[in-house]
C-alpha cells in the first residue's frame, strides 16, 4: 500500500491529489520552485522539498530532482498531475527503476500514445475512426489544415491553416512552440473540422485486465486551442453515439494494456461522424465534471489501481444530472488572450459548498491553486483555478455557474471571468449550439460585462468609499461628515481610469451627507462644442457610504457595492457584475516619453525570433518578432505600414512589462 506520496507538479492538480490523500490516510510531499515557496499545494502538503534551479519554468521537469526529493522523504509512491511528466513515458520507466510505485499507466503505454503520429497508426489497426493525416506539407492539396504538436497537447504547437501560402511559417511557429514546450518539435498535418465539436471519454483500466468508459465530455468552447468551459455529459451525444464512442475509447484502451485514468478524444463533425483526435494518459484537467456527475472520485481510484487493486466496477455506472466547468485564467480575452501577472489581492468565491471533491447535491466545487495574496508570475500556465457546478438538468447548472462568477471577487488581476459569463448567457449556449469555432463567431462575448452606466455607477461608489475612508482616517475633525465644506454648491471631483477610457465623477452632498446631485464626464468624448462629455445621471440617493461598501438607491432600485481599495485602485463587486478602476493622480509625476510608432513588451518574456531587419519596409499586420510568455508564443506586427527604424532587444533577450521591442516609423 502507498503510504507516503510526492506529487511532481503544483498548483491545484497538486492541491487536488493531497485532498484525496488526507481522506485515505496517505502522507504527502509537495516539490516546489524557488517561484513557488510560498504557495498553496507547499502548504497543503505534510513536507515539502525545494527543487534548485535558475529556471522556474523547467525546476518542475527535473527527473533526477524529483526522485531524489523522494528518497529523501521517504515517499513511496509518485504521482505526476496533469503536467507534461504525466506523459512522460521516460520519467515514468526511472520512477519504478527507483523501486517507487507510479500512479499512472505504464511507461510502455504511454509511449505508445505519446507520439501522435504513432498512436494514430496503432489505433487505425484497431478500428478506431481517423482523419487523413500528412507529415510533410507537400502532401496538403485541401484546405483547410490543423497543424498539430505529435509529442503534446493543451493547444501547443496548434495552428489552422486556410491558404497554401500560409503554411510554410504556421509549421515553422508550432515547431517552435512544441520544442519549447515538450522539447520535441515534431509536427503532423490533418484535415480540419470546420464547426466540429470536441468530445472525450473518460477511461479507466486496472492491472486485472478491466477497461471501462466512464462518460463522455463536451470541450467545445476553446481558446487557441486550450478548453475553456467543459461539461458532462454532452448535449450532443444521443445514447447510440454513447455507445459508439465508449467502444472506440475501450478499444484504444485495450489496444496498449491501459491502466489508470485515461482520455480518448474525439472530433464529432455535424454529419454526426467522429475521429481520433489523441489518447491522453493522464488525469485531464476537467476531470471533475466527470466525478460530479458519476460520485467517483478519480484520484481515489488512481490510487487504488497503482495498488494492484481491480476496480470497484466492471461496467460504465450510472450518471446523474449535469455538470460544467469553468477555467479561471489569467489573461485578458480581449487583448487577444494576453496573460496577465501580479498579486491576487482578493479570490473569493460566494457560495461554494466543497472543494476538490464531487458534489453531492446542487452546489458550486472550487479547485484553486490560488487565494489571497498569491502572485500570478509568467513561468507557469495561465489557469487560476476551476469553479465546477452540479444541478440536475444543464439549465441549471448554466445559471448556477454564471451567477456565480459575476459575483466573484478577483482583485489584482485581470482574468477571464466576464468572457466565461457572456459565454454561459448565450442563447447559443443554453440550446446547446456550440462548436470549437464559437468564440470566433461570437466577438459580442468579449465585451466587458458592465457597460459605460454601470460602470459610471460603479466610478460614483468608488469616488464616495474613498471619501469615506480619507474621513475615517483623518486625524482633526473626523466627526465631519465625508464632503463637508463651507461652500456646500461646490462640487466634489475623482477621476478614474476604467476599462472603456477615464471618468471623472463630479458629485455634491447636501448638508445631511447625501447626494445632492452627480454626474460623470469622459474627458475622451467630446460633443459637436468640442466640450468634454456629460453623461445623463440616473436618479441615486445614498443611503451609507464606508471605505468597503457604498450603498445607493438607484431610480428606486437599492444596491450595494463592495469596495476594495489598494493604494489608488479601486475594486468595485455588485450584483451587476465587478469593475476595476485606478484613480488618476492630482498631480501626475513625470514619465518618459516613448518615440512614436514604439512597440513595448505587455508583459515580461523572451524574444524568441527577430523576422525583420532594421531599415526594412514593412506592412500593417506584418510579423515583425515573436515574444514568449507563459508557454506561448505571442506575435508581435507592424501598427502600420512604415520602417522599422530599431529593433533594440535580439533573439534571445529577456524583457520585463514595458521594455520597447521595436520602432516603426509609419510612411
Amino acid at each position: 500500500m502507498i503510504r507516503k506520496l510526492l506529487v511532481a507538479n503544483r498548483g491545484e492538480i497538486a492541491r487536488r491529489v493531497f485532498a484525496t490523500c488526507r481522506q485515505a490516510g496517505i502522507a504527502t510531499v509537495a516539490v516546489h520552485s524557488d517561484a513557488d515557496a510560498d504557495a498553496l499545494h507547499v502548504a497543503d502538503a505534510d513536507e515539502a522539498v525545494r527543487l534548485p534551479g535558475n529556471a522556474p519554468g523547467e525546476t518542475y521537469l527535473r527527473t533526477d530532482l524529483i526522485i531524489e526529493a523522494a528518497r529523501r522523504t521517504g515517499a513511496d509512491a509518485i504521482h505526476p498531475g496533469y503536467g507534461f511528466l504525466a506523459e512522460n513515458a521516460d520519467f515514468a520507466a526511472a520512477v519504478t527503476d527507483a523501486g517507487l510505485t507510479w500512479v499512472g499507466p505504464s511507461a510502455k503505454a504511454i509511449a505508445a500514445m505519446g507520439s501522435k503520429i504513432e498512436a494514430k497508426a496503432l489505433l487505425a489497426d484497431a478500428g478506431v475512426p481517423m482523419l487523413p493525416t500528412y507529415t510533410e506539407p507537400d502532401q496538403i492539396t485541401d484546405f483547410p489544415v490543423l497543424i498539430k504538436a505529435s509529442a503534446g497537447g493543451g493547444g501547443r504547437g496548434m495552428r489552422i491553416v486556410r491558404e497554401a501560402g500560409e503554411l510554410a511559417e504556421a509549421v515553422a511557429s508550432a515547431r517552435r512552440e512544441a520544442s519549447g514546450a515538450f522539447g520535441d518539435g515534431t509536427v503532423f498535418i490533418e484535415r480540419y473540422l470546420e464547426r466540429a465539436r470536441h468530445i472525450e471519454v473518460q477511461i479507466f483500466g486496472d492491472s486485472h485486465g478491466t477497461v471501462v468508459s466512464l462518460g463522455e465530455r463536451e470541450c467545445s468552447i476553446q481558446r487557441r486551442h486550450q478548453k475553456v468551459i467543459e461539461e458532462a455529459p454532452s448535449a450532443a451525444v444521443t445514447p447510440q453515439l454513447r455507445a459508439q464512442l465508449a467502444a472506440a475509447a475501450v478499444a484504444a484502451g485495450r489496444a496498449v494494456d491501459y491502466v489508470g485514468a485515461g482520455t480518448v478524444e474525439f472530433m464529432l463533425a455535424d454529419t454526426g461522424e467522429f475521429f481520433f483526435l489523441e489518447m491522453n494518459t493522464r488525469l485531464q484537467v476537467e476531470h471533475p465534471v466527470t466525478e460530479c456527475v458519476t460520485g467517483l472520485d478519480l484520484v481515489r481510484l488512481q490510487l487504488l489501481v497503482a495498488e494492484g487493486e481491480p476496480l470497484p466496477f466492471t461496467e460504465a455506472p450510472a450518471t446523474r444530472g449535469h455538470s460544467i466547468e469553468a477555467r479561471i485564467c489569467a489573461e485578458d480575452p480581449a487583448a487577444g488572450y494576453l496573460p496577465a501577472t501580479g498579486t491576487l489581492h482578493r479570490f473569493s468565491i460566494p457560495g461554494v459548498t466543497g472543494t476538490f471533491a464531487p458534489l453531492a447535491a446542487t452546489g458550486l466545487r472550487l479547485d484553486s491553486g490560488v487565494g489571497d495574496g498569491s502572485v500570478v508570475g509568467v513561468h507557469y500556465d495561465s489557469m487560476l483555478a476551476k469553479l465546477i457546478v452540479w444541478a440536475p438538468t444543464r439549465a441549471e447548472a448554466t445559471r448556477l455557474l454564471a451567477a456565480a462568477l459575476t459575483r466573484a471577487e478577483l482583485h489584482g488581476v485581470t482574468t477571464n471571468r466576464d468572457l466565461l459569463v457572456q459565454v454561459l448567457s448565450t442563447p447559443e449556449f443554453h440550446s446547446a449550439e456550440i462548436d470549437t469555432g464559437f468564440l470566433d463567431r461570437h466577438e459580442e462575448v468579449f465585451a466587458p460585462l458592465l457597460g459605460p452606466a454601470q460602470v459610471r455607477l460603479a466610478a460614483l461608489a468608488a469616488a464616495l468609499a474613498g471619501a469615506a475612508a480619507r474621513r475615517a482616517a483623518a486625524p482633526v475633525l473626523a466627526s465631519l461628515p465625508s464632503g463637508w465644506r463651507n461652500l456646500p454648491a461646490a462640487p466634489q471631483s475623482c477621476t478614474f481610469t476604467a476599462p472603456n477610457g477615464e471618468i471623472e465623477v463630479r458629485y455634491r452632498l447636501d448638508r445631511t451627507g447625501a447626494i445632492a446631485e452627480w454626474s460623470t464626464v469622459t474627458p475622451a468624448s467630446t460633443d459637436e462644442t468640442g466640450e468634454a462629455a456629460t453623461a445623463v445621471a440616473p436618479e441615486v440617493t445614498l443611503i451609507s457610504a464606508r471605505a468597503d461598501e457604498v450603498v445607493l438607491s438607484v431610480d428606486g432600485i437599492r444596491r450595494a457595492f463592495a469596495v476594495q481599495q489598494r493604494g489608488g485602485e479601486f475594486f468595485v463587486d455588485s450584483p451587476l457584475g465587478a469593475v476595476a478602476l485606478a484613480e488618476v493622480p492630482r498631480f501626475a509625476e513625470p514619465t518618459v516619453a516613448l518615440a512614436e510608432g514604439s512597440l513595448i513588451a505587455p508583459l515580461p518574456g523572451s524574444v524568441t525570433k527577430v523576422h525583420v531587419e532594421v531599415g526594412q519596409q514593412v506592412t500593417a499586420g506584418q510579423l515583425l518578432l515573436t515574444l514568449e510568455a507563459m508557454k506561448l508564443e505571442h506575435p508581435v506586427l507592424a501598427p502600420t505600414d512604415g520602417v522599422v527604424a530599431e529593433l533594440p532587444v535580439p533573439a534571445g533577450g529577456q524583457v520585463e512589462t514595458g521594455t520597447v521591442l521595436a520602432v516603426v516609423n509609419a510612411e
